[in-house]
């Protein structure tokens, strides 16, 4: 039998270091150049006849890519992009429903609201192809999506600067800063401050309420397998009267029904040990918007749940005050 050590030398002397498939990479450089080329021909068109929005639609129309290039001359995701298409489908604000032409477009959906999925990229193409409607929608969103309030309020300042007119004029200092805010999504997105968590330490502390961060200390010693970090714990380990766990989801996975479940089985261990304590859940963000059915049953793991919406923000200061913590 190869022992541990020569199996480690193997993996050591024989590795690869990166796999590559040669096939796929060429085939991929096509795509990857058909894009460029594509970006080079709207620029020469803008020079050509000026910042127009015919040019974006008969792009977006005529173009197998041309949804790929404007997403990447401006910097924004396919992801960002569907969550926006769901803010317009399920909100009745006048402007941005003038402004998407969405009478025109939008689907009478007969379905129950908990089933009302995400549209997929194939959805959005073929309505960008086929709704004229729909596409010049597509196009005022790049055009003029940093001026509507409701997207202004709604989007953080780092999405909505991805909007400015100025990043299809293919302007150098534009340019700099989309592949500096695509290259920083990642660090912006994992920043402390900018994690919602961040509102209940402040609020906890406002009203000098003792919290601890970490793992319960009965779990920790009778069920090892699932125990896990708690968000807060007040006002701590040895005597928990609240345990708050936070999930704000901007994007989808498939991961969010786990999450559900792993959260209900987590309930009742709490209340095994802890039968005296409050289990709280701050829930929020569209990921969690679009997936009604994991949102139906994560809500059920919680004794209560809040939103960082400014009105829930009070109702829960008001719950802190309340039970006098």
């Amino acid at each position: 039998m190869t022992s541990n050590i020569e199996k480690y030398e193997r993996i050591i002397k024989m590795n690869t270091f990166y796999f590559y498939n040669r096939d796929f990479e060429e085939s991929y450089e096509g795509y990857i150049n058909s894009i460029k080329e594509l970006l080079l021909y709207m620029k020469n068109e803008f020079e050509l006849k000026g910042l127009k929005k015919e040019i974006v639609e008969n792009v977006l129309l005529e173009k197998e890519n041309g949804l790929k290039a404007l997403l990447t001359l401006t910097g924004f995701s396919n992801e960002q992009l569907k969550r926006i298409i769901t803010l317009i489908r399920v909100v009745d604000d006048p402007e941005l429903n003038k402004t998407f032409y969405k009478s025109k477009w939008s689907e009478k959906e007969n379905i129950p609201d908990i089933e009302l999925g995400e549209w997929s990229e194939n959805k959005i193409i073929n309505m960008i192809k086929t709704n004229s409607y729909f596409r010049k929608g597509i196009v005022n969103l790049f055009f003029q999506g940093a001026t509507i309030p409701f997207l202004t309020k709604t989007l953080p300042l780092f999405e909505v600067k991805k909007l400015s007119l100025s990043k299809l004029q293919f302007k150098i200092p534009e340019l700099l800063d989309a592949l500096i805010r695509y290259k920083e999504k990642g660090s912006y997105s994992g920043h402390k401050e900018n994690n919602p968590e961040i509102l209940i330490e402040k609020l906890l502390k406002e009203l000098k309420i003792n919290f601890e961060h970490g793992d319960l200390l009965e779990l920790f010693k009778n069920e090892p397998l699932t125990k896990r970090n708690m968000d807060f714990i007040i006002p701590n380990k040895q005597n928990p009267r609240v345990i708050i766990e936070c999930s704000y989801l901007v994007t989808t996975s498939s991961g969010q029904g786990d999450k559900s479940k792993t959260e209900i089985s987590i309930k009742s261990f709490i209340k095994k040990h802890y039968p005296k304590a409050k289990f709280i859940g701050f829930i929020d963000g569209i990921g969690w918007y679009v997936r009604k059915k994991d949102l139906k049953r994560m809500v059920s793991a919680y004794d209560d749940v809040y939103t960082f919406h400014d009105e829930e923000m009070r109702r829960f200061k008001n719950f802190l005050i309340k039970n006098s913590f």
